[in-house]
């Protein structure tokens, strides 16, 4: 049964990778990370949206923009306007009003119709441990990802060279199974 397992979590984690590696096959390593946060996701209130970014670069930077592209033709692109500041190898982070990014996209849909719960939009991988749980019992706890294309707009306030990627974010999902 554990091989079993074993197994079916290997082939779930090379489709996973395979759906990353064609939403970012454009992408380079970002010099940018950030984080999308919000007590709202799966609690019904209308809190807004934190974000907090890690500048890797040995200039300040300005995060511009984010634009969450458009998955169908229904759709439009979603701009977020942040001009956040982040020092140098330093974080910085920004309450902003709620914006609805969860709409329009089926991987997202379905995910929210099967009882998961939104807990971070990030363009990097989370790990359980970044989250600093410990996960002793797999059967009962579960992750899961959607993954969505975006540009990201920054400004090195050093040079003042505006730079942008397009890359990609993951929606990390978590939810516990009922018994």
């Amino acid at each position: 049964m554990r091989n079993l397992l074993a197994t079916l979590a290997l082939c779930s984690s090379a489709l996973f990778l395979l759906q990353v590696t064609a939403a970012a096959e454009h992408q380079e390593e970002t010099d940018i990370k950030f984080a999308f946060y919000s007590s709202s996701w799966g609690e019904n209130t209308d809190d807004g949206l934190r974000v907090v970014a890690y500048n890797q670069t040995m200039n300040p930077i300005r995060l511009n923009t984010i634009v969450f592209h458009p998955t169908t033709d229904a759709t439009e692109a979603v701009e977020i306007e942040l001009n956040l500041d982040v020092p140098s190898a330093g974080y910085a982070d920004l309450e902003i009003d709620y914006i609805d990014l969860l709409a329009g996209d089926e991987c997202i849909d379905r995910t929210l119709q099967e009882n998961w719960k939104l807990v971070e939009i990030s363009n990097y991988t989370l790990n359980p441990s970044v989250r600093n749980l410990i996960i002793e019992d797999t059967d009962s706890f579960r992750i899961y990802q959607c993954v969505k294309t975006i540009s990201t707009i920054w400004t090195d306030l050093g040079s003042n060279q505006r730079i942008q990627y397009d890359e990609w974010v993951l929606f990390h999902f978590e939810t516990r199974r009922d018994f």
